[in-house]
């Protein structure tokens, strides 16, 4: 994908989710009425992290994790927007994602589903601290509530849930996905608890950590940058 293709992305996501958000705002009372500007600068956020949610090239698997579980980091756009605009922008930032993934979805919208709980449990409750509290200690604050809620939440889910789900919906062999599992790490002796403890909590632990440290890395530069440019 070259630069005049991404472009061509990125404008149209912006006007899809543009609209998607307005035509969800008709349906939301609030204290006050969302602007034009709310509306377009979260559509902005909604495209990155859509494009970081389809995009190949910004997925990839790390050694020592099985090669189902990827990386990625979608999350990024919605937590600054939460921290920008509030967060009811999170939310739609990541209802926008899911909303546009869902027709090209591999898993019955299963994986889009969980994906979609997994950035609302860490992105909203940064959000909301960070709305009361708004200062770096304040927003590293939201971002360990959110990270220990969402690492929790999806590391059971995972372990509990979407395994079972590929096994006995999606027809997915459980020793085959525990062999994936043991050719990463050898110490995860059966799926369940083991996954959980050596896969499914170190892999959502460490890609929170590094989606939080991009979080407050780049927080003002890109949220001085949009608010200029819209």
């Amino acid at each position: 994908m070259n630069s005049n293709d991404l472009t061509r992305l990125v404008i149209g996501i912006v006007f899809i989710g543009g609209a998607i958000i307005f035509s969800l705002t008709r349906f939301i009372k609030t204290k006050h009425s969302i602007s034009t500007k709310f509306i377009t600068r979260t559509a902005i956020f909604a495209a990155f992290s859509t494009i970081l949610y389809l995009v190949p090239y910004f997925k990839f698997s790390v050694p020592f994790f099985p090669a189902f579980l990827e990386f990625h980091f979608d999350e990024v756009p919605a937590l600054i927007a939460g921290f920008a605009y509030g967060p009811l922008s999170a939310f739609f930032v990541i209802l926008v994602k899911t909303l546009i993934k869902l027709p090209m979805t591999s898993s019955l919208g299963v994986g889009e589903l969980v994906d979609f709980i997994y950035a609302l449990v860490l992105a909203i409750p940064a959000a909301l601290f960070y709305k009361k509290h708004r200062s770096f200690k304040g927003a590293s604050i939201g971002l360990s509530i959110g990270f220990v809620i969402q690492v929790i939440a999806s590391s059971l889910i995972t372990s509990f849930l979407i395994l079972d789900f590929y096994i006995f919906v999606m027809g997915f062999s459980k020793e085959g996905l525990l062999a994936m599992t043991q050719a990463a790490n050898p110490n995860v002796s059966s799926l369940g608890w083991p996954f959980f403890f050596y896969v499914a909590l170190p892999f959502n632990a460490l890609k929170d950590v590094i989606v939080i440290v991009l979080t407050l890395v780049l927080y003002k530069n890109i949220h001085r940058l949009i608010e200029k440019v819209v």
